[in-house]
This record gives C-alpha cells, sequence and structure tokens, in this order.
C-alpha cells in the first residue's frame, strides 16, 4: 500500500493540531463558550471554517476528542483486566478502572488538557451522552462492572447503581481538579498521576465497601 501524500499528511497535521486546540479552548472555558470559529483561529487556520471542514459539527469536534483518547486508554485496561487473578477483589477492579486513565494522562506531559475537556463535555446532557458512548461502554468497562458485581453481591442492586453513580463523578471530578493542579504548579510537591491514582482507588474502594444505613 502506498504511503500517504504530502497533502494527506498536512491534512493529519491540521486534524490533531485542531484536535488540540479544541480541546485546551473546552477544557478551559466550556464547549459552548467557544465556537468553532474560535477554535479554526486559534489554530492558525487562515480558513475559519478549518474545524467544519475536518470535522463537521461541534458535536463531531467533541466526539473526535473523546475517542482520540479512549482507545489508548481502553487498550490498557483491558491487559489490566486480562492479568487479574483468579480471585481478584474489589481493589482489583477499581484498580483495572483507575489505574489505566491515570497512566495514560501521565504520557500526555504537562500541562494536559482531557480530564478538563471530560468534565466540561459531561456536563451537558447531549455531549455526555456522547462521551458515555466512547469512554463508559468499551469492553472492558463492562469486565470490570460484572467483576464489581460479584465482589458485591450482598450489595443491594439499587445501591450498586447509585454508588457506581458516585464512582463515575469521582473518577471525572478528581481527575480534572488534579489536572487543573498539575497545570497551575499548585499540586503536592512530589505528586504524580500515580498519587493520585492511588488515593482515588483507595477512596473508590472505601466508597464501594461502606456499610449500608438501613431506613
Amino acid at each position: 500500500m502506498r504511503g500517504k501524500t504530502g497533502r494527506g499528511e498536512r491534512a493529519d497535521a491540521t486534524r490533531e493540531l485542531i484536535l488540540a486546540t479544541a480541546e485546551r479552548l473546552f477544557a478551559e472555558h466550556g464547549v459552548f463558550a467557544v465556537s468553532n470559529r474560535q477554535v479554526s483561529e486559534a489554530a492558525g487556520q487562515g480558513n475559519n471554517a478549518a474545524v467544519g471542514y475536518h470535522f463537521g459539527t461541534k458535536t463531531d469536534l467533541v466526539r473526535a476528542i473523546a475517542r482520540k483518547h479512549a482507545e489508548p486508554v481502553e487498550q490498557h485496561r483491558l491487559r489490566m483486566v486480562t492479568e487479574i487473578g483468579p480471585s481478584p477483589g474489589v481493589r482489583d477492579w477499581v484498580s483495572a478502572l483507575v489505574r489505566p486513565a491515570t497512566d495514560y494522562l501521565a504520557t500526555l506531559g504537562s500541562p494536559t488538557w482531557h480530564a478538563r475537556f471530560a468534565a466540561q463535555a459531561m456536563t451537558d446532557p447531549a455531549l455526555r451522552e456522547i462521551m458515555v458512548h466512547e469512554s463508559l461502554t468499551a469492553p472492558s468497562l463492562r469486565r470490570i462492572v460484572q467483576g464489581l458485581d460479584a465482589c458485591l453481591a450482598d450489595l443491594p442492586a439499587d445501591v450498586r447503581a447509585d454508588r457506581a453513580d458516585m464512582t463515575r463523578q469521582l473518577m471525572v471530578h478528581v481527575f480534572a481538579e488534579r489536572e487543573r493542579a498539575f497545570a497551575l504548579g499548585s499540586a503536592a510537591p512530589g505528586s504524580t498521576w500515580h498519587d493520585a491514582g492511588t488515593g482515588l482507588i483507595d477512596a473508590m474502594v472505601g466508597l464501594w465497601l461502606a456499610p449500608v444505613t438501613q431506613s
């Protein structure tokens, strides 16, 4: 198969530049506060319709950003799920949920914008559906849910559902706050994404194993 032409390579580079620029602007200002025209201008595109040309609508652009990050995280998470031992506990499954995301964010250097972008997108009902579809319906996550259900079979179904929602909220917003702290240099000295992951895993295991108050 012949390689891409110079024109094709330039188009790919432009797409990546637009994705990175949009993610940063969306993370800083919110998705609907930033127009496609502003993204094009900030990405240095002479054609202000560059976003529409390369991606289509803003919704398509958000989907492309989510998909770009979801794939490497999913590959890491699949490996972790595969490597879980024969008698896993709650912490094993929670670690497989959290570590791939924090490990991936650590590879992106500093500053990163993805966690804050995800938090912004998750606040809008329409965009939330996209984020859930691209990031939260992966095969590895379904396996983790099954594993947690098996470990927590005595926990009432409605309580499991409630705590699953709490878990999602914790991941989205803790990641965003840690990313902001790292970007601003206000994180605790020596703090890393690995440390952030450890703290979140501790908290989420405690959440899942907390007693249930009988009303």
